[in-house]
């Protein structure tokens, strides 16, 4: 059994993990007056792309891409001059349905083994609010590229209090009709206008 020193100890050490996750939290902005800006690469790790589109008019069907990989320069005095370029692997399709996920990877919607990665550069990005912007750019999806505008929000910025890397992390969401990028299968029973969210986060180089 544990001794009453060694639950002290433990007690103690607990607190002080308590209090520095607090601490590092606190330190976490959400004001983009106080972002750090400069240039950026996607966390990988805690960086996703998630995906709704209708289910024969019954309901809302959800599913994500992970593996995202990519570069931010993010230029807070002139967010119009900032860039983003990001790319994730068709292959990493994934729904609460095993063989939905095979059939969405496959050949009949988009074909992973063709189109190995899918690809969004910004050509434009517009400040619309005090935490927002709009970003305009080229989604290459199944072999087809077509310009796609997200609007983006700041989540927040700080140092990861894990492996104390400046990150900032922003939410971008979208409409994008997969019939336009060739990929038809079901339509119109399964919805064509497809929302797109991505979590982002991005660790300053």
């Amino acid at each position: 059994m544990m001794s009453r020193a060694n639950r002290i100890v433990t007690v103690l050490t607990a607190g002080l993990l308590a209090s520095a996750s607090l601490s590092a939290l606190a330190e976490v902005t959400r004001d983009p007056a106080q972002v750090q800006g400069g240039e950026f690469a996607v966390d990988g790790n805690h960086t996703q792309i998630g995906f709704t589109l209708s289910h024969f008019g019954l309901s809302d069907f959800s599913g994500r891409l992970a593996g995202v990989s990519g570069t931010l320069s993010l230029q807070t005095a002139n967010i119009s001059a900032s860039k983003l370029s990001v790319s994730v692997p068709t292959a990493s399709f994934s729904t609460p349905v095993d063989k939905l996920s095979e059939e969405l990877r496959g050949a009949d919607w988009f074909d992973a083994d063709k189109y190995p990665t899918i690809t969004f550069t910004s050509t434009k990005v517009t400040q619309t609010g005090k935490d927002s912007a709009t970003i305009a750019g080229d989604l290459t999806l199944h072999g087809v590229t077509k310009p796609v505008t997200l609007t983006a929000h700041l989540v927040g910025a700080g140092e990861n209090p894990i492996n104390k890397k400046y990150t900032v992390g922003f939410d971008a969401t979208g409409t994008v009709k997969r019939s336009e990028f060739g990929v038809t299968k079901y339509l119109p029973l399964v919805g064509d206008e497809v929302e797109v969210t991505l979590h982002g986060a991005f660790e300053r180089k």
